[in-house]
Parts: structure tokens; C-alpha cells; sequence
């Protein structure tokens, strides 16, 4: 899926599982900016701090783009959390035996714009 137009950061090879960002993700997905700041200041999870990083780190994009804006107009229009690279390491199990240990990295995108005006 192509990210579309808008102002957009992205956090790169961060050390979380990608479904365990999912699940927080999906809960500031279209929001308002401080909606989602809000909701993401009051969850527990470790994906709610780096979610919340991007987002700001978006919307300072934004607001030094484009001096007009105002925060309060801004929304999360995109937020993709993809897979990055797998850290693959061995673990050593009983008998002389060996599992193989996967630490998943996660690759976040945020897009947020401007909310259009209706009401002209």
C-alpha cells in the first residue's frame, strides 16, 4: 500500500513485535492529532510511547512546513506498521537441542494532514 500526500514521519528497526503495535495502532487510526496523543498517553503498552514519538514527530513536520496550521487541525490521515528485520539468535535448550530465538523489529508510518473545512 502507497502512502499518500501529506506530511508524514517515519521510526525505523524499533525493537517491538509488529502485531503488539497493531493493536495499539488501530486505536488512533483516523483520530485527531490531540485525540490520539491523548489516548496514546494513557496506554500502558510499550507501542504506545514509540506510536506516540511518530506522531509528534509528523505533526512537527507539519507545523514547520506550513506556519498556518494549527495542531488542533490536524488528524492522523495514515499509520502503517510494517515488519522490519528479524535479530535471529540461538537458545540453548535442554538435551544438547537448540531453538532459534526471534527478536522482530517494527517499521512505523505516520501521515497526518490537515482536517478539510466543510462548513464554507
Amino acid at each position: 500500500m502507497a502512502v499518500t500526500s501529506g506530511y508524514r514521519a517515519k521510526a525505523k528497526f524499533l525493537m517491538v513485535s509488529p502485531t503488539k503495535v497493531r493493536r495499539v495502532a488501530d486505536n488512533v487510526r483516523r483520530k485527531p492529532y490531540p485525540e490520539a496523543i491523548a489516548i496514546l498517553e494513557n496506554l500502558p503498552h510499550k507501542g504506545a510511547g514509540l506510536l506516540k514519538k511518530a506522531i509528534q514527530s509528523a505533526a512537527a513536520n507539519a507545523l514547520y512546513q506550513n506556519k498556518n496550521l494549527d495542531e488542533d487541525m490536524l488528524y492522523v490521515r495514515e499509520l502503517l506498521v510494517d515488519e522490519g528485520p528479524r535479530l535471529k539468535r540461538l537458545w540453548i535448550r535442554a538435551r544438547g537441542r537448540a531453538d532459534m530465538l526471534q527478536k522482530r523489529m517494527t517499521h512505523i508510518t505516520v501521515v497526518v494532514d490537515e482536517i478539510a473545512n466543510t462548513g464554507v
